[in-house]
């Protein structure tokens, strides 16, 4: 069913979900409040937009150019209508396209900003996946891997860009190490807890391209508190 409400967290941002699908998720609004865009920020790109709330909340911070690329024609469809009750088609362009294709027809160097909530797990043809197309593509690396997510960035991004991306923290190592391997350094890290004296499940990580070896580990992050109420600290970063 498909319904229209608020964006988390934002009373002026109108959103469309599709409630039979994959709806974006908690690590999506993290990863916008994580990584910001900066006043010299002229372009932004997003792989893997879903319908788009990131470029929303980025919206309401900067005047750059949002580029958005989504390889799902049905999730574009509800992108684009939030686009336009938001009044927002001539800041956000939408690409109904697989990354790989979009990056393939760019000249290198061309985004300050680039963001992705990637797939997480690895697929293989013995893997249990659901088979909800949607959530499949969502949660598996079916249509794209780390290290085709790394190569798209590294062109796409201008030298000292910055790519910021949300991940499970039981794959760090991994991250970090293909993150330097193509050489976007590591700069800005953040763990995520669901409530404190619990493991952080989600990370969020922040590389620059060509940048030096300098890595900032930034306070921790505690969504909930023991009553499964928001904690101030998650709270303040939504609005600050």
């Amino acid at each position: 069913m498909e319904v229209l409400h608020d964006l988390v967290g934002y009373k002026n941002r109108k959103i469309y979900q599709n409630t039979d699908w994959f709806s974006f998720s908690l690590d999506s609004i993290l990863l916008a409040r994580f990584a910001l865009p900066h006043l010299r920020d002229h372009r932004i790109l997003e792989i893997g937009t879903g319908t788009a709330p990131i470029p929303l909340i980025f919206s309401l911070y900067t005047k750059a150019r949002i580029d958005a690329v989504e390889i799902q024609e049905e999730l574009v469809a509800l992108a684009r209508k939030s686009i336009k009750y938001n009044h927002l088609e001539d800041q956000i362009q939408l690409f109904c396209q697989d990354i790989l294709e979009f990056q393939s027809q760019l000249e290198s160097d061309q985004y300050d900003l680039i963001v992705c909530n990637p797939p997480y797990f690895t697929h293989h043809d013995h893997s249990f996946v659901n088979q909800e197309v949607h959530k499949t593509l969502a949660r598996h690396q079916v249509s794209l891997t780390l290290d085709q997510l790394l190569t798209c960035a590294r062109k796409l991004l201008k030298n000292g860009g910055r790519f910021a991306v949300v991940y499970p923290t039981s794959h760090l190592l991994d991250l970090l190490k293909t993150f330097s391997s193509y050489g976007i350094e590591p700069k800005r890290l953040q763990f995520v807890y669901s409530k404190k004296g619990k493991e952080s499940n989600l990370c969020l990580l922040e590389g620059m391209k060509n940048g030096k070896t300098f890595l900032k580990v930034l306070p921790p992050l505690y969504i909930h508190h023991e009553d499964g109420s928001y904690t101030e600290d998650y709270l303040n970063y939504l609005t600050k």
